[in-house]
């Protein structure tokens, strides 16, 4: 879906337009074959030069074809189909700014309804300003992936297997925003050298704060995978550990009861037995085997196997 907003210094708020004209934001949701062909159309571009956009898998980059730049960049998304980031590409050219997304952007929708005092002709303002966002909401889903892990630390006295299913997804979700912090952290300081953009000062200094932004992003990011790593090492000593104590208990009671069952057998058998003839026979029989028992378990707690 193709939908293409106007904003001057006056308004307060996006404006839909029908038609294109020049100084205007160009946005395709859910991208499809036939939006990218009459974006091409619109640019004077070959469609092969924007098929990437529709790659859902893209790694984030910068090109430039004759005067039009291209930025590949990647930012967090609804869990879908084993991807926790999706493609949103940026194309620079002299009359337009075009946004491309193969999915849902929720990000753009919350960009626009945040109603940011920049208007639609001032492209560098308005890429710095979406690249500050996709950094921030990485920054923002970083964070709640860190108090998820925090509160499985809290736990882990109690840990069980959907634990370590939560902490795999949570490691491949990080994981997948790590491989795309760091090409994003290259394209903008491709963009910081004014190769592929004119920067005012202003923009300048903006820009090198989203980059250590970045940075910062990759840093958090990393050391919540080193603690990932480290709580799920404590889970799997804590699940050995458990099982350790099951095997024990289990052995020990087995030969706790292979006592009772001894004697129960010796006395089962179809010979001459002592006090076969005794009418205390059974209680007698009976009473050492409790006492044995006894005397086994207190055996057992005594050296700590029970």
């Amino acid at each position: 879906m193709i939908t293409t907003y106007f904003k001057t210094d006056d308004d307060d708020v996006f404006q839909v337009i029908e038609e294109p004209k020049a100084g205007c934001w160009i946005h395709v949701d859910e991208a499809s074959s036939n939006d990218v062909t009459q974006i091409a159309k619109l640019i004077d571009a070959e469609y092969t030069d924007l098929h990437d956009c529709l790659d859902r898998y893209e790694i984030p980059r910068i090109e430039r074809l004759d005067e039009r730049t291209l930025i590949f960049t990647r930012h967090p998304t609804i869990h879908e189909a084993g991807l926790f980031t999706t493609t949103l590409t940026i194309i620079l050219t002299k009359d337009y700014f075009i946004t491309i997304c193969p999915q849902k952007s929720y990000l753009i929708d919350n960009f626009v309804a945040q109603k940011p005092k920049i208007s639609t002709h001032q492209t560098n303002k308005l890429l710095i300003y979406i690249l500050l966002k996709i950094t921030q909401e990485y920054t923002i889903k970083i964070k709640k992936v860190r108090a998820g892990v925090i509160r499985k630390e809290k736990e882990m006295a109690q840990v069980e297997s959907k634990d370590i299913t939560s902490l795999t997804v949570h490691e491949e979700n990080l994981n997948q925003y790590l491989s795309s912090l760091v090409p994003l952290r290259n394209v903008l300081e491709a963009i910081t050298s004014g190769r592929y953009a004119f920067l005012q000062e202003k923009d300048q200094d903006l820009l090198e704060d989203l980059l250590n932004a970045s940075l910062q992003s990759e840093e958090i990011c990393s050391v919540n995978l080193r603690s990932i790593r480290s709580l799920r090492d404590s889970y799997q000593i804590i699940f050995t550990n458990q099982l350790n104590k099951t095997i024990k208990l289990l052995t020990a009671l087995t030969i706790i009861l292979s006592l009772p069952t001894m004697i129960a057998s010796l006395y089962g058998m179809n010979v001459a037995l002592p006090f076969a003839n005794s009418a205390l026979a059974f209680a007698g029989i009976m009473a050492f085997t409790a006492a044995i028992s006894i005397f086994a378990v207190w055996v057992f707690q005594r050296k700590k196997w029970l």
